[in-house]
């Protein structure tokens, strides 16, 4: 009589139960010990639970969507079926996404040489896109990534923490405000170690997420920084050795690093940069921010909200330089207001001396003030793409003086096999800019026809008030002689703001005098960047003021902003008086 295992779920640690999401293997298959018999997932991460035997699949006793906890069976192996000589069962659609067997033998082999139809290098949203597109259109795809966690910048130490603790200092602001309005919540106590640890769990989630879905696609995970040796071959080297991979194509992906300035003492731990001001180490008394851009004011915003007395300077000659100033003022008036920032434009840091008491820095400029004393110092002054890293000369790939690498519409370097997506190919350094870039990479390798042909990107602070444009700027419009009208709706005239206690929003629309077309489109408010898409979405479609005037929004909201501004723009706005532009029609 055969031997049944009973294969069960392990420890889970403090979770309560977790949700099979796919199950790996059917009742016949043969497995070896550790082979996976079903994907769990909860809300922080996936796993696979493996064999703890070699033998023939009798029995599967969960299936997709049951909910297990630690010690539920979940199969029945039939262990003396391992040797009995029994044929192998046909392979799964599971089984054929699989890495061949030489590229996984690599893996295993540092120094060996693996074999890939694709090769990603660099796991962040262009990356983790654009192996997980090309490995859905069929492709044997290989990702290269430096870190222990996939995701990138934006996902680890850039877009999802700064974000969450976004939120954090918005509630504690709301909190506040409220006392003046009948709800007191008391005096607030900051946990920092709680807080770090809420942001943390939102990172992992996310970055548990994108490891199961590489491991469902049968995407092979190669740790180690990847450097092309020549136009076929990339050089990985790991903890454990090197390894290089064979490839018959390649999509770089591998972004951009924080930009320096001169006359910084970078190696004392009191000057931070964008990644480590995420960190949350402590709230300092005293914060200097060198950089008055979207990244410098999020930081602004949280640390402000926490506590910090925050100082704010910019070499331009006003804050997110490229911005129209009408859509900053509110923003700059709140961080003023606020939290008592000091804000200095066309001001620069000369120098900064690390001393006992603190960083003493000295300023440069018309405006600047005397030499001042900081707890902590954080450089905020843009980011640097990293095509010098990539060893693109021994591919022969094109880069530029700034480290940009030029593509095409097809998202092709020079050298026509090899791609390059996100901030590696030019401004705007975003994330949904990279995964759209990388879509179309990933499609035209596997022999599809796409092409990136995004006639705009959206941008967005998400400070408080957030701030979102579109397409056009007034401050472009007119640098560049480009004929426009505006409409604009105030949200002190609106009444969800109003209900929200935040009357200082306004939505601005610009249009072609001559067509009515939309060509631009910048808001400030909570919620900004929620309501940018629209607008996006307007200009890719060629609307004119009608058809947004006329689309139906939801009361009170304050999506009916936009239609409130093109409908004052077209002169039939009823909820403000405004002069007569033009006769109705």
């Amino acid at each position: 009589m055969s031997a049944l295992r009973e294969i069960r779920v392990p420890d889970l640690g403090d979770v309560a139960g977790v949700t099979v999401v796919e199950l790996l293997v059917a009742v016949g298959d043969r497995v070896a010990a550790d082979d996976g018999l079903v994907t769990l997932e909860s809300d922080k991460a996936s796993m696979d639970v493996p064999a703890t035997a070699a033998g023939v699949v009798r029995e599967l006793l969960v299936g997709i969507g049951d909910t297990v906890a630690a010690g539920d069976p979940i199969a029945r192996l039939d262990e003396e079926a391992a040797t009995a000589g029994l044929e192998p069962p046909p392979a799964t659609p599971k089984a054929a996404e699989e890495p061949a067997a030489e590229t996984r033998q690599a893996a295993a082999d540092p120094g060996a040489e693996m074999a890939t139809e694709v090769v990603v290098l660099g796991s962040g949203p262009g990356g983790y896109t654009a192996a997980f597109r090309a490995a859905d259109l069929g492709k044997k795809v290989t990702l290269v990534e430096r870190y222990a966690t996939l995701g990138g910048v934006c996902l680890n130490v850039g877009c999802i923490p700064s974000k969450a603790l976004l939120h954090a200092a918005r509630v504690l602001d709301e909190a506040a405000e409220f006392r003046e309005r009948g709800i007191d919540f008391g005096e607030p106590k900051i946990d920092l170690e709680r807080l770090r640890g809420w942001k943390d769990s939102v990172v992992a989630q996310l970055t548990g997420g994108i490891a199961g879905m590489a491991k469902r696609r049968g995407v092979e995970i190669v740790q180690g920084v990847g450097e092309l040796i020549d136009p076929h071959t990339l050089a990985v080297e790991a903890a454990d050795g090197r390894r290089t991979v064979r490839f018959e194509q390649a999509i770089l992906a591998v972004g951009s690093r924080v930009a320096r300035i001169p006359g910084i003492p970078y190696d004392d731990p009191r000057v931070l940069d964008s990644t480590t001001a995420l960190e949350l180490a402590d709230v300092p008394a005293r914060l200097l921010i060198v950089g008055g851009g979207v990244i410098g004011l999020e930081m602004a915003t949280v640390y402000g909200a926490l506590g910090s007395a925050v100082t704010v300077v910019e070499l331009e000659d006003g804050l997110i330089p490229g911005c129209d100033r009408d859509l900053v003022r509110p923003l700059e008036k709140r961080l003023r207001g606020s939290y008592g920032a000091e804000i200095l434009v066309s001001t620069g840091v000369a120098a900064a001396v690390a001393r006992e008491d603190g960083l003493e820095v000295r300023f440069e400029g018309e405006r600047a003030p005397a030499p001042a004393i900081f707890d902590r110092l954080l450089v905020a002054v843009g980011r640097r793409p990293n095509g010098d890293r990539i060893g693109a000369a021994a591919a022969g790939i094109e880069v530029d003086g700034r480290g940009f690498v030029p593509v095409d519409r097809e998202r092709r370097t020079n050298v026509r096999h090899i791609f390059a997506v996100g901030d590696l190919t030019g401004l705007p350094m975003l994330a949904h800019k990279a995964t759209h870039e990388a879509r179309v990479a990933a499609e035209v390798a596997a022999g599809e026809k796409s092409g990136f042909d995004a006639r705009v990107i959206p941008a967005v602070a998400y400070t408080d008030p957030e701030v979102a444009w579109v397409g056009l700027t007034e401050t472009d419009a007119r640098a560049s002689g480009v004929a426009y009208e505006t409409g604009k709706f105030p949200w002190s005239a609106s009444g969800r703001s109003l209900a929200m206690g935040r009357r200082e929003g306004a939505t601005k629309l610009l249009f072609d005098p001559a067509t009515k077309r939309l060509l631009g489109a910048g808001i400030v408010g909570p919620n900004a960047g929620e309501l940018v898409a629209e607008l996006a979405l307007a200009i890719e479609m060629d609307c004119e003021a009608a058809d947004l005037a006329l689309t139906v929004h939801p009361h009170p909201t304050l999506a009916e902003t936009v239609g409130l501004a093109a409908e004052a723009f077209e002169g039939t706005i009823t909820d403000l008086y405004l002069p007569r532009r033009r006769p109705p029609g």
